[in-house]
């Protein structure tokens, strides 16, 4: 099939093609059908526009497409094709969030609140943002672990707030904004279930599988993320399973983002930090009261994750944990971990007051 856009907007050559490997279910909508709406939301003649030769436009291309268009124009992109636009990397995040909520509001999720970045529930993805993403120096991205599902991404699992990825969102958003008070710092942290999590501990949970087409999405949404701010520092945080996914995007993750972070992890795939192949600085927590403790740090015939990343042979810098009461604690108050990653996220060297590491220009697309 062919498709075209205006010339302006195809791929360029640093933006990385989008791997086989995605996840079916993520990527159906950002298919043919996608690309299809796109063509039709145009004011461009069809003669007009070369070839798209990705399965999903990159992000950037989106980008640019998105700023030749003008208010009325975005406004109908959102009315007509509310799950494109909601699920569309690289699309201003203000016309996600309206088109997002335009499928939110019939729905069993018409009461929750906040801005989502992502919804498809049938897919099993949400994202929510805290703070302005529209003009944000630096950006927290939260990947949740395994048992992770929709309905549960706000309430958490079996009805407890701080298993709640939204929750924990929360409060490591509001920990980096007092962390970075009078720095003139503007901070958006978001919590993103933009993959698959393994349900239960069973071999899904042991291999590497669902962390790698995890991987995949986690890339394109961070390139997303890139191309409507460019010069935000980012900060990657996983917990559980999902910094298996983490560690295998980690080598693929552009230079924006500054620093990694994983708690309660059970490994990130590999021996040792430089095996991850990243230029990032590297944080990791392990409480004594989290299981993880007791997951064997191997990796042996594609099942376990390789050495837990707490170890000290690993190679990453501690995270304390004083007041970390079990695996789904480190970003509860009163956590000395939530504290130490706020500042880690506000750009705010950990345990002191010294000047934020980095001066961010900002170029908002809203």
């Amino acid at each position: 099939m062919t498709s075209t856009v205006p010339s302006k907007f195809s791929r360029p050559p640093s933006v990385r093609p989008e791997s086989a490997t995605a996840d079916p279910a993520a990527g159906k909508a950002a298919g043919p059908d996608l690309l299809d709406a796109l063509r039709q939301a145009t004011p461009r003649a069809a003669a007009d526009r070369p070839e798209w030769t990705s399965s999903r436009p990159s992000p950037a291309a989106v980008c640019r497409f998105f700023c030749d268009l003008g208010p009325v124009e975005g406004a109908e992109f959102v009315r007509r094709h509310p799950k494109v636009v909601g699920q569309l990397e690289g699309a201003p995040p203000a016309l996600r969030y309206a088109a997002n909520r335009r499928q939110m509001r019939l729905g069993p999720y018409r009461s929750w609140e906040g801005q989502y970045l992502l919804f498809d529930e049938d897919a099993g993805r949400m994202a929510v943002v805290y703070g302005d993403l529209c003009h944000a120096d630096r950006i927290a991205v939260l990947v949740p672990g395994a048992n992770t599902r929709v309905a549960d991404f706000r309430r958490g699992l079996g009805g407890r707030e701080h298993r709640a990825p939204a929750q924990q969102a929360g409060n490591l958003h509001r920990a980096a904004v007092a962390a970075a008070e009078g720095r003139n710092t503007r901070i958006a942290v978001i919590a993103w279930l933009g993959y698959r999590p393994p349900s239960g501990f069973g071999l899904a949970a042991a291999r590497q599988r669902l962390a790698t087409l995890g991987a995949v999405e986690l890339l394109h949404f961070v390139d997303g993320l890139t191309a409507v701010r460019p010069r935000a520092a980012i900060t990657v945080l996983a917990h559980s399973y999902g910094s298996a996914v983490v560690g295998v995007a980690a080598r693929r993750l552009p230079a924006q983002v500054t620093d990694i972070a994983v708690f309660g992890s059970p490994g990130m795939g590999v021996r040792r930090a430089a095996e991850l192949g990243s230029r990032a600085r590297l944080w990791a927590a392990e409480a004594p009261a989290d299981w993880t403790r007791r997951v064997p740090g191997v990796r042996v015939l594609g099942l376990g994750h390789g050495q837990r990343p707490a170890h000290p042979a690993f190679g990453a810098r501690p995270v304390p944990i004083a007041g970390v009461a079990g695996h789904d604690y480190y970003l509860a108050e009163g956590a000395a971990s939530l504290a130490h990653l706020a500042a880690v996220v506000a750009g705010v060297e950990p345990g002191s007051a010294a000047a934020p590491q980095r001066d961010v220009e900002t170029n908002p697309i809203s």
